[in-house]
């Protein structure tokens, strides 16, 4: 999809992209790959994003970090995009959050062990 000259204006390249969430050019490709960025097209071809697609980025990369697969990330932007979720996707969310809790219970465990062990080299050197 191409456009105008006034809206490509109100959108940023795939640099700007890259840069403002802080992952690499071809991070932004794979996206869009995967369905989770749309681009337009400037006349010359350029991919523009909506100023929105730096927070989408950085949501992608967290939900990615939390073990999420493309397709999970996919099936949760109905619910960015308009706030309201069905029944199905909020179980759905409510089961990621579950899931990702538990990791995070996991790490908290395994942080507080390495400062038993510091405490006790700190004490023993």
């Amino acid at each position: 999809m191409t456009v105008t000259q006034a809206a490509a204006e109100r959108l940023i390249r795939i640099g700007e992209v890259a840069r403002g969430a802080g992952v690499s050019v071809r991070a932004v490709r794979y996206y869009e790959q995967q369905g989770l960025l749309v681009a337009e097209r400037s006349p010359s071809g350029q991919r523009l994003y909506r100023q929105d697609a730096v927070a989408l980025v950085r949501f992608f990369q967290q939900m990615y970090a939390a073990g999420l697969t493309s397709r999970r990330i996919a099936e949760l932007l109905p619910c960015w995009d308009s706030g309201h979720t069905d029944a199905e996707q909020r179980a759905m969310l409510h089961e990621e959050r579950a899931r990702i809790q538990a990791k995070v219970d996991d790490l908290q465990a395994a942080l507080d062990r390495l400062d038993e062990v510091i405490a006790l080299t700190d004490a023993h050197p």
